[in-house]
């Protein structure tokens, strides 16, 4: 008589971007079962919560759109009184003002609070070390603490968070995306409420590159 497995189950935080998608995409292929959240929190690209919901939806993950307001964060994404900064240097390593203030800190606590309500053992997050250098909340020692700290008001003890790409360049994701079969095209990153990606923004010149280096045509590009 065989013995069904019962799939490893997984939250994954999924914004609509390359990152989280690709994300989504190297969980399932380990076999993970996802439950996906998005967040609306009037961000500026709204965009992202449709190609979210659509890249759910292409991969049969039971998905769920959390609306929740950061109305005090004094950051280009929310406070449409402060521009998005465009042709930054892609060096820089100060705080830019597309910071969120404590946005990963509210989103893994909601991730955590579904992966034990439905016995979920990971947490998967796309952030990456060209997101740490000028976002606290998605360096290793703060996902490494957070994971610690939020297991003490837990009644399970044994979530992890998973961060597979931590340490990998654009480069790299869009390299590994490829070869899961991420659909670049239905990816948003343009911090910009546009139709067409700004091409301006740190988000969109990051991707630029990333795509320009692999001699590879972004399909998102005009």
């Amino acid at each position: 008589m065989r013995v069904k497995i019962k799939p490893k189950k997984g939250v994954v935080l999924l914004s609509g971007g390359m990152d989280s998608v690709t994300t989504l995409y190297l969980a399932k292929s380990k076999g993970y079962k996802l439950s996906a959240i998005i967040f609306d929190y009037s961000q500026r690209h709204k965009k992202e919560i449709e190609c979210a919901k659509e890249i759910a939806l292409l991969n049969g993950v039971e998905y769920y759109v959390e609306k929740i307001s950061l109305s005090w964060a004094r950051s280009s994404l929310i406070d449409k009184n402060v521009r998005v900064p465009s042709n930054r240097s892609l060096n820089e390593k100060s705080v830019p003002v597309t910071y969120v203030s404590g946005r990963n800190i509210i989103f893994l606590s909601y991730a955590f609070s579904l992966a034990e309500s439905i016995n979920a053992k990971s947490v998967f997050i796309g952030a990456h070390i060209q997101d740490y250098s000028g976002y606290p909340d998605c360096r290793p020692e703060f996902l490494k603490k957070f994971e610690t700290a939020v297991r003490c008001g837990l009644v399970s003890k044994k979530i992890k968070i998973s961060a597979p790409l931590l340490r990998k360049s654009k480069k790299d994701i869009i390299k590994l995306g490829l070869r899961l079969g991420v659909p670049f095209e239905m990816t948003w990153s343009c911090y910009n409420g546009l139709r067409r990606p700004c091409g301006k923004c740190d988000s969109c010149r990051f991707r630029i590159k990333a795509f320009n280096d692999l001699c590879v045509k972004d399909p998102t590009s005009k």
